[in-house]
């Protein structure tokens, strides 16, 4: 099981995320519906949409609890940088090595009872359709049992599309959809006792399938209202 956070890190996180979501709104104004749909407590996957670089950033503005994400192993090659991002929660990945692994790394974050960001398209896309979800997302939610929290960011293509080295001012609009609870009936108990039931849970693929289906329906909708409320529009 992973440590919690040190009562310093914990502070550390809340000064750097309040700066960091000063900038971001000073640059890159706009609306945050649906804050009531984030868990208080307990872990919990939060999947943007994923149109910009910017993304990363523009998600810390729905919760103050310290968010989770993977960052590349290299990064602590210098070990001051990476103590310090890893304070900030990120936790590295090895892009060499399998994607169990990396999802490994997730479960273990997720087992300690944090929030964890995850981008279910894999990397930055671009117009109004979300498909062609990774079942990543999916896998970790019905193996750890946790619910998925979609996010739909609206603007941040605009702001910074795929090719551009400067993000420029812009209304940026983030709506949080309803969590989606995973099944627990189609995470098979592998064995192991009181400790063991989740970590050696069997997923089927097509309860993988079926909940990637779910999350994807559920950002395109969130997608959708954030995009509408640009344009003047209202969420619903």
């Amino acid at each position: 099981m992973p440590r919690p956070p040190t009562p310093g890190e914990v502070r550390l996180y809340r000064a750097c995320r309040g700066v960091a979501v000063g900038l971001s709104r000073l640059f890159f104004p706009g609306r945050v519906v649906g804050l009531e749909n984030i868990p208080d407590t307990g872990p919990f996957i939060l999947a943007p949409v994923h149109r910009s670089y910017l993304d990363w950033l523009l998600v810390a503005r729905v919760t103050r609890r310290r968010l989770r994400y993977m960052a590349k192993a290299e990064i602590w090659k210098s070990k001051l940088v990476g103590r310090i991002i890893e304070a900030l929660g990120a936790f590295p990945v090895n892009r060499s090595g399998a994607d169990r692994e990396a999802l490994e790394r997730c479960r273990e974050v997720l087992a300690g009872g944090e929030p964890l960001v995850m981008f279910p398209e894999g990397t930055r896309r671009s117009g109004p359709v979300v498909e062609d979800l990774r079942e990543g997302v999916a896998y970790l939610a019905l193996r750890s049992r946790v619910p998925v929290v979609p996010v739909g960011i609206g603007g941040s293509e605009r702001a910074m599309p795929r090719g551009s080295t400067f993000p420029k001012p812009s209304r940026i609009s983030l709506v949080v959809g309803s969590p989606l609870e995973a099944p627990t009936d189609e995470a098979e108990d592998g064995g192991g006792g009181d400790g063991g039931s989740r970590s050696r849970a069997r997923v089927s693929r097509r309860a993988m399938r079926e909940l990637s289906d779910r999350i994807g329906a559920a950002i395109q909708q969130a997608y959708d209202e954030a995009e509408r409320m640009q344009s003047g529009g209202s969420a619903h």
